[in-house]
């Protein structure tokens, strides 16, 4: 091989650049070019049981017939899939293919409310308790933007709100140090997500309610399935932290001195992953809440990170006529499905979860 020498490789270093510039100019517009997408190596999925479907949100302008989605793109584990570009997303209305649709990505503000068990018929075991869900729930403030707003509640025979939808965060944290251990109670687990996923109902925007909790229910108004229907109808997803494994192993110190030596803990478990599930939110089991940063870390993403595609629709002029939306994920330069792999090179499913339909005068 002949070997340039450096003054023959200045010379020639010119022309090299004008030769690839041209040949990238000649390409035909939009060409693209094959590419994996391999998402980040991550630890096992921190949630427990099968998250349910959480909604699209979809808005239309009639002036202008803009279409905005925001949705998710998942992983099998449940982690948001990053470095997805404009032409992975292949849209269609109608059955149409909406050639002018862009692509972003969005970290909203969020509006949460916190739920606390604060109460249950035995003192002692109560301050035990306590110290968990308080511990649990100052952790949230280390996850919170100065747009966020937070509400608190803690429930134990009632409901009680004690602080409103503020973003002042640092009175938040005083509050957390100072609550005090609760006296004996029941603890009506079913009246408290009632109440409070009506109070959500009302919230617009990126919301969602955090509940810290055992799961147990002595003595509720409210039955298990009314509390369903109630979660199902708020439109809000639910986040359950289970303090149940924890305060299992606490509630040990009395097995043989009342209601504690009779509790289902697994039936209290199962009512929670399916009330995360409905809502589509996620329930996390945990044996400690020293250090929840990875669950919240996880919440937080699940919750606050969204897709935002957004076209002008071809649709019927009517307003009133159903339209079917299906997005797909596609290798832009075969058209076929999107070639997605692990940081092993594995090749992994992708979940997208929109709409099937909307109604323009419904989306507005």
């Amino acid at each position: 091989m002949t070997m340039l020498t450096r003054n023959q490789f200045v010379k020639v270093l010119p022309l090299f650049l004008w030769t690839a510039l041209a040949s990238a100019q000649s390409l035909p517009t939009g060409t693209s070019y094959h590419r994996q997408v391999q998402v980040p190596n991550r630890p096992a999925a921190l949630f427990t049981g099968e998250q349910g479907k959480q909604r699209t949100e979809i808005h239309f302008d009639p002036a202008t017939s803009a279409v905005t989605m925001k949705l998710l793109v998942q992983d099998p584990a449940g982690y948001f899939i990053p470095d997805l570009h404009r032409d992975n997303f292949a849209v269609y209305e109608n059955g149409i293919r909406q050639q002018n649709a862009t692509v972003e990505i969005e970290h909203a503000p969020i509006t949460l409310g916190i739920v606390m068990e604060h109460g249950g018929r035995f003192k002692g075991f109560n301050r035990t308790s306590s110290d968990e869900v308080l511990r649990a729930g100052q952790q949230i403030l280390d996850e919170l933007g100065r747009e966020d707003k937070v509400a608190i509640w803690q429930y134990a025979d009632s409901v009680n709100q004690v602080a409103d939808f503020t973003t002042a965060h640092d009175r938040l944290d005083r509050f957390f140090m100072t609550s005090g251990v609760p006296d004996s109670s029941e603890t009506n687990f079913y009246d408290a997500l009632v109440s409070t996923s009506e109070v959500m109902k009302a919230v617009t925007g990126r919301k969602a309610l955090i509940v810290i909790t055992s799961g147990v229910d002595t003595f509720s108004k409210a039955n298990y399935a009314e509390a369903v229907t109630a979660v199902r109808a708020s439109g809000t997803p639910v986040y359950i932290i289970n303090l149940g494994p924890d305060l299992r192993e606490a509630a040990k110190n009395y097995a043989n001195t009342g209601p504690y030596a009779h509790l289902d803990w697994k039936k209290a478990e199962d009512q929670l992953r399916d009330i995360a599930r409905v809502s589509g939110g996620r329930m996390y089991a945990e044996s400690s809440t020293i250090n929840l940063t990875g669950v919240y870390d996880d919440l937080m993403e699940n919750l606050r990170v969204r897709y935002v595609i957004s076209y002008r629709s071809t649709g019927s002029a009517s307003l009133d006529a159903k339209r079917t939306v299906r997005v797909e994920l596609v290798d832009s330069k075969t058209n076929g499905p999107l070639e997605i792999v692990d940081a092993n090179g594995k090749v992994i499913r992708s979940t997208v979860i929109v709409e099937n339909s909307y109604m323009p005068n419904a989306a507005t």
